[in-house]
């Protein structure tokens, strides 16, 4: 039986891999790539510096071209689900590199638990008929590198957290919580909310050109934007996360 193993590599930092995570990467055979072309080429520049310094072995490293999402769309969960499949069209050629009896890997930003598809594209090629055992080895959340660089925990006492996205905010605060993690917000959402509610935000956690501003809403959200948008037009992307605490 084949077995692949989907390992959160955490947010950026290779420091960040757990001792579970490099056991891991020794036993792999095969290692999956999606490229997502060459803006974003310093990401798989990193999963391979990860490879060499942790990795002895003989290994392959196959790679497949991610899709690009429809961002125009109206019917956005409609769309992800078009991606999704297409993602997943593309992992099944990649698996076909896979022999019988040998184990496969899927290196995963963050956690695969959160606001990642390899697990569902996994369950819709099973769904298809392949066959192959799955473990998921845990890793470290940009919430977690966010929290992390600003110094403050992610829950106040005997309060609640909400992860959420960006798109979802902007629909309004989410009812019942004082504090809310925000990922996925291309549009600085954060501009709507309470002048007076604390943000702490950070870009490319964990990697040498890490970013952080916090304070008032008030205060920094136009900073924020502009250092945003610098950040992406000298890069060519950017991942970014923010926490919002309401006073």
């Amino acid at each position: 039986m084949r077995k692949i193993l989907v390992i959160g590599i955490g947010a950026g930092n290779p420091d960040h891999l757990t001792v579970q995570a490099v056991k891991a990467l020794r036993t792999v055979d095969v290692f999956f790539v999606l490229d997502k072309g060459s803006v974003k080429q310093e990401l798989v520049d990193l999963r391979a510096a990860i490879l060499a310094e942790h990795v002895t072995r003989p290994y392959r490293w196959v790679e497949g071209r991610d899709p690009e999402r429809d961002r125009s769309a109206g019917d956005y969960v409609a769309a992800v689900g078009d991606w999704r499949r297409a993602r997943a069209d593309v992992c099944l050629s990649l698996l076909a590199e896979l022999g019988d009896d040998e184990v496969g890997a899927f290196l995963v930003w963050g956690d695969p638990s959160l606001y990642d598809s390899t697990l569902a594209i996994l369950d819709d090629l099973a769904d298809r008929g392949e066959e192959f055992d799955v473990e998921v080895i845990p890793g470290v959340t940009s919430v977690a590198a966010l929290t992390a660089g600003h110094r403050v925990a992610l829950n106040q006492v005997g309060k609640p957290v909400q992860v959420t996205t960006g798109r979802r905010l902007a629909e309004g605060w989410p009812a019942g919580v004082d504090d809310v993690a925000v990922m996925l917000d291309a549009k600085c959402s954060f501009e709507g909310v309470d002048p007076d509610t604390w943000i702490y935000w950070g870009a490319y956690l964990g990697m040498p050109d890490e970013i952080l501003v916090s304070g008032r809403v008030g205060d920094v959200a136009a900073e924020i934007r502009a250092v945003r948008e610098e950040a992406r037009a000298r890069k060519g992307w950017i991942m970014d996360t923010y926490l919002l605490r309401r006073p």
